[in-house]
């Protein structure tokens, strides 16, 4: 396997891989640290919900807050540090609900999914603030308009 492309979030490598039958074939695999997904409910069972263009199918989505897991922290932790980034509260609790691979046929992504509750405001000198490359709105709604939504 060879690398063929490297950017700040994933890489691409191609070539040929063994299959558990023995034969070989060629294949493109997309590398991606492990991701998590927080679904931030409030303590009135409201979830919120971030709002962002996404460049790969030119239009804005609902979604929840979602993000890499940098290489020094935790799963739970990158779980907090998306919800301070992108809805500007911190959850005290993070229960883990599962993982899933979203894309398993050309991406090694791992997918960890978090029920985040106990909403802070984070502290005022946090360094945690939304991406550059985000601009993001919030929403805080039902859990039946949260399901229509996303």
């Amino acid at each position: 396997m060879r690398t063929v492309f490297t950017s700040r979030v994933f890489s691409v490598e191609t070539g040929k891989k063994r299959f558990p039958n023995g034969r070989e074939h060629e294949v493109a695999i997309v590398r991606h640290p492990p991701a998590v997904v927080a679904i931030p409910i409030e303590d009135d069972g409201r979830v919120v919900l971030i709002r962002q263009f996404r460049a790969a199918i030119d239009r804005e989505l609902w979604e929840v807050p979602a993000g890499s897991v940098d290489r020094s922290e935790s799963a739970e932790a990158a779980a907090k540090r998306e919800c301070e980034e992108e809805i500007a509260r911190v959850p005290q609790r993070v229960e883990r609900l599962g993982a899933l691979f979203p894309t398993p046929g050309y991406c090694d992504e791992e997918m960890i999914f978090f029920k985040a509750t106990a909403l802070r405001a984070p502290a005022a000198d946090s360094p945690h603030k939304p991406d550059e490359d985000e601009d993001i709105t919030t929403k805080s709604v039902t859990l039946a308009d949260a399901r229509a939504m996303v």
